[in-house]
């Protein structure tokens, strides 16, 4: 089973300039504590932002060239979500905008840090989803400085 993990902004922000627009510490400690002990599938761009290897996670790159670092790298896509969508494990798809996109319609859940804030530079924004075939759960609210947030679980 797909899940994605994700913050974003007023406007569906995600990052601008190979980085996350949004630096919130309980949202990082959010994200470590979902994520650990599940593989995590990541665009080339996620993974060359990161300051090293996902720890006690199984870290996948969707590449179209193979690359050194990951626990394994991925270049059809197509067939790694045919293999994978009926799992029982839950494998999260941490980013970036693109991979978000492909992987938005086959995600039975969507975990969405949905922060009071925007950025008019941004230049990554997360897929628009119908939020309506969703059941939202609030798991945790929230404010880190003058940003007030909403931590929540979308599931079909």
């Amino acid at each position: 089973m797909f899940s994605i993990i994700a913050a974003v902004g007023k406007n569906n922000e995600l990052g601008k300039k190979g980085d996350l627009i949004f630096h919130i510490k309980e949202d990082m400690q959010f994200f470590k504590e979902t994520t650990t002990g599940h593989t995590v599938v990541m665009g080339f761009k996620t993974w060359e932002s990161l300051p090293k290897k996902l720890p006690n996670r199984k870290n996948i790159v969707v590449s179209f060239e193979e690359i050194e670092g990951p626990d394994e790298c991925v270049t059809d896509l197509v067939q790694f979500i045919k293999d994978n969508e009926n799992t029982n494990e839950e494998i999260f798809v941490i980013g970036g905008g693109s991979i978000y996109a492909q992987f938005i319609d086959h995600a039975k859940r969507i975990y969405l840090t949905e922060i009071n804030g925007e950025d008019s530079e941004a230049d990554v924004f997360f897929p628009t989803f119908d939020k309506s075939k969703y059941k939202r759960t609030v798991l945790q609210k929230g404010n880190s400085g003058k940003l007030s947030y909403e931590m929540c679980r979308y599931e079909v």
